[in-house]
C-alpha cells in the first residue's frame, strides 16, 4: 500500500491519495453477490424441564384444543409427539408444537409401550407420505367436478395405533378416574384465572 503523498496548492497544502487508491472510473454492470447476513444466532432446542415422557397435556390450539394428551417423546424444533390414546378421547396419534400445550402434574406410566414402534413413528417421513395422494383430490375436484374422495387412514397407521394405545390404556385404567379425566376437554370458566392455578 503507498504512502499519500503532500502537495502545495498556493499558500496551503493538501495531502493527495496515491493514484493506485483513486476511484475507479469503471463499475461492474452487475452486483456482485454477497452471502446473507443473519442475526439470529440458531441454537438447539432443549424442551422444558416439566415436558416428560408420560406427562398429560393440554392442547390449547389445532383440531383438537382442549383435549388432553399423553406426551410419548420430545422430538427436535420443539415438536412433540402425543396420542390421545385414540380410544378415549378420539385424539390419535400426532406432532404438535410445544408452545401450544400446557403440562400438568399428572404423569401416566409408558412402561411396556414399544419403545421401537415409537422411535419409527417419530421419523418426518411417517407424517408426509400421503401429500401427494390429498394434492392429486384436489386437481381432480377443480377439474372435473368430482367430490373429493374421503381420508382413509392406512392400515399401517392404524396399526401403529392400536399397538401403542393397547398398552397405554391398561397403564391407564389401572388408576382410578383417569381415563375419564383424559376423555373430558379443558375449559376455562367465568372467573377462572389460568395463572393461579396449579396444573
Amino acid at each position: 500500500m503507498s504512502a499519500p503523498t503532500t502537495k502545495t496548492f498556493g499558500k496551503s497544502t493538501r495531502t493527495v491519495p496515491h493514484p493506485s487508491e483513486k476511484a475507479q472510473k469503471w463499475y461492474p454492470a452487475e452486483d456482485e453477490a454477497k452471502p446473507r447476513q443473519v442475526r439470529k444466532t440458531l441454537r438447539a432446542w432443549s424442551p422444558r424441564s416439566t415436558l416428560q415422557p408420560g406427562t398429560v397435556l393440554i392442547l390449547l390450539a389445532g383440531r383438537f384444543r382442549g383435549k388432553r394428551v399423553v406426551l410419548l417423546k420430545t422430538l427436535d424444533q420443539g415438536v412433540l409427539l402425543v396420542t390421545g390414546p385414540f380410544k378415549i378421547n378420539g385424539v390419535p396419534l400426532r406432532r404438535v408444537n410445544s408452545r401450544y400445550v400446557i403440562a400438568t402434574s399428572l404423569k401416566v406410566d409408558l412402561a411396556g409401550i414399544d419403545s421401537a414402534k415409537i422411535e419409527e413413528i417419530s421419523k418426518p417421513k411417517y407424517f408426509t407420505a400421503d401429500k401427494t395422494k390429498e394434492k392429486a383430490g384436489e386437481e381432480a375436484f377443480f377439474k372435473q367436478g368430482e367430490k373429493p374422495q374421503k381420508k382413509e387412514v392406512s392400515s399401517s397407521r392404524a396399526a401403529d395405533q392400536k399397538a401403542i394405545d393397547k398398552t397405554l390404556i391398561a397403564n391407564i385404567k389401572k388408576v382410578d378416574m383417569l381415563s375419564s379425566y383424559l376423555s373430558t376437554s379443558f375449559s376455562l370458566r367465568k372467573g377462572d384465572k389460568p395463572h393461579e392455578m396449579k396444573w
